[in-house]
């Protein structure tokens, strides 16, 4: 998710969202966000994703995966950050959920990115990786008799 939209579901300015997060930079490594390069921005723009580059009031977009939107909820700590989050977090869960009962739709998936060029790999790259989350063994909590 980019952090217009964040900051939109949050109800802080974006400038506000992404000081936070250069304050809190440890939290957030590669694969919780990164920036947008300015040809990922040319390109959403170009694909009337987003009306045009005003839209991102002068700076690259931050880009949050699941992880990172997580840590968010951390970082802004209201009451409206932490009620988003969870409504974000069920929704991720759900996609992932949607996404393992449907392999046959991950199948047409991987055929459109190989039809498709870059254009599309941001979101192609998200949604394996919540495909990929799902299918991995979860280690087991709890105390462990020795």
């Amino acid at each position: 998710m980019l952090d217009y939209d964040l900051a939109m579901l949050y109800g802080v300015e974006t400038r506000a969202l992404k000081q936070a997060v250069k304050r809190n930079v440890k939290r957030f490594p590669d694969d919780f966000m990164f920036v947008l390069t300015l040809n990922e921005a040319d390109n959403l723009v170009s694909q009337n994703v987003i009306p045009s580059k005003s839209y991102f009031g002068g700076a690259l977009p931050m880009a949050f995966t699941e992880q990172g939107v997580a840590m968010l909820s951390g970082i802004l700590n209201s009451k409206r950050a932490i009620e988003v989050n969870i409504a974000i977090m069920r929704t991720f869960v759900q996609i992932r959920k949607w996404m393992n009962a449907h392999k046959e739709l991950a199948k047409k998936i991987e055929e459109l990115e190989k039809k498709y060029d870059g254009n599309f790999q941001i979101v192609f790259e998200a949604i394996k990786q919540l495909i990929k989350q799902e299918n991995e063994p979860r280690s087991k909590m709890g105390f462990q008799k020795p």
